[in-house]
């Protein structure tokens, strides 16, 4: 009787504090957003180029499904009810027809707005209108929602988000909830209940390390945040992730650039939001967006982040736990290449946060490289191998 009162409570206590909806991440969302290449230039034309290209270019097809609509959608202010109202010169259809052809095309429609009284760019936040907004999303269709942190002077953010998650869920319409305030309040210690992704770090920028000011302001390199995960890996896992910003893939760095981030975020089981124009893809930049063996590194159904295993001459050995194996990732942050090699009899590896164990001495792996496609040997053997600059080796190991 009192292992049945028991368990009562805690589904009680779960039904009490899980907000979200359950189930609509089971692997890190991937997708596309507006906001690193267009900012406040965004209109209806573009959402739909964007749309026709997503399923074109290959991305769909890669699993991308997620267009998300940044800010500035809106218009200034609100209407005489308190709804907001879509900007009439950049959507003159509204965002209900937008919606719709994004659906058509087989894919899903996200939407964005924020905690405090106005967004980051100056036009009406949600503050106060939780419920009523989720209500209008719903009714649109919007099946994502990505909620800012600007203009929260004096707001609790567990509060806030806490409330918005609510009216999701009281709206009826299931969509992702993915909390955008920075990592300034921790949430990845209480944001499980409330929404399937949070960011982790402050905005990033098409820089892969050092410093770039924007007036007073420094947005964080590829490096720098990749510096700020390992810390905090325990807390993600299937359907709440860690999220270390969208990609800036495409956007001007250099192709091994480009290449070394996207791996790492899908070693660190990162959400995989495109940000750069899809219409204007080179075919290098779709190469990396689009390779389905990398991609399946980040969207492996056991769901744990990888983590810092050792460093060496500049390069960053990241080990990623997988069903049935593991990912292997050589991360060279220096400016030239750099020769590596593993023994590895001599690297028996445990990771208490999934239970994993590897005895390379007893149990034998292939190895492939997902970069380029092919199987490479066995773990019989020792790897060398030249790393370039700023680039990656990326390997999977299975049995």
């Amino acid at each position: 009787m009192k292992k049945l009162l028991f368990a009562f409570l805690l589904i009680y206590a779960g039904n009490i504090y899980a907000q979200k909806f359950e189930g609509l991440a089971l692997t890190p969302p991937m997708g596309w957003n507006s906001w690193n290449t267009f900012a406040v230039n965004i209109n209806e034309d573009l959402v739909m180029g964007i749309a026709d290209k997503m399923v074109s270019s290959g991305m769909k097809d890669a699993g991308y499904n997620y267009l998300v609509l940044d800010d500035a959608w809106m218009a200034k202010e609100r209407d005489n009810q308190g709804n907001l109202v879509t900007d009439p010169k950049k959507f003159p259809h509204g965002i209900k027809a937008v919606a719709d052809y994004v659906h058509a095309k087989g894919l899903k429609f996200g939407l964005y707005n924020c905690a405090g009284t106005k967004t980051c760019a100056g036009y009406p936040g949600t503050r106060g209108y939780e419920y009523q907004d989720a209500r209008q999303y719903a009714a649109w269709g919007v099946d994502y929602l990505k909620f800012d942190w600007c203009n929260t002077e004096g707001i609790n953010a567990k509060e806030a988000y806490t409330t918005m998650s609510k009216a999701i869920k009281a709206a009826g319409r299931p969509m992702i909830f993915s909390l955008c305030e920075w990592g300034s309040n921790k949430p990845w210690e209480w944001a499980a209940p409330v929404g399937q992704l949070w960011r982790t770090t402050s905005d990033i920028t098409n820089l892969f390390s050092g410093v770039k000011k924007i007036n007073n302001w420094e947005p964080f390199s590829v490096m720098r945040i990749i510096e700020l995960q390992n810390a905090i890996r325990k807390y993600a896992g299937p359907d709440h992730w860690n999220d270390p910003d969208m990609l800036e893939v495409g956007n001007g760095m250099t192709r091994n650039e480009d290449r070394a981030h996207f791996s790492m975020w899908c070693m660190l089981a990162a959400p995989l939001i495109a940000g750069n124009d899809l219409r204007k893809m080179t075919p290098q930049t779709t190469e990396i967006l689009t390779n389905k063996e990398v991609i399946a590194v980040d969207q492996d159904s056991l769901g744990v982040e990888g983590y810092k295993y050792a460093e060496k001459d500049s390069v960053e050995t990241w080990i990623k736990p997988l069903k049935g194996g593991l990912a292997i990732c050589f991360l060279n942050r220096s400016l030239k290449p750099q020769a590596i090699e593993f023994k590895w009899a001599d690297n028996p590896l445990h990771d208490d946060l999934s239970g994993m164990t590897v005895n390379f001495n007893t149990t034998a792996y292939k190895v492939r490289d997902v970069w380029t496609k092919k199987d490479i040997g066995k773990t019989t053997k020792t790897f060398k191998q030249e790393v370039p600059a700023h680039d990656v080796v990326m390997l999977r190991l299975y049995k």
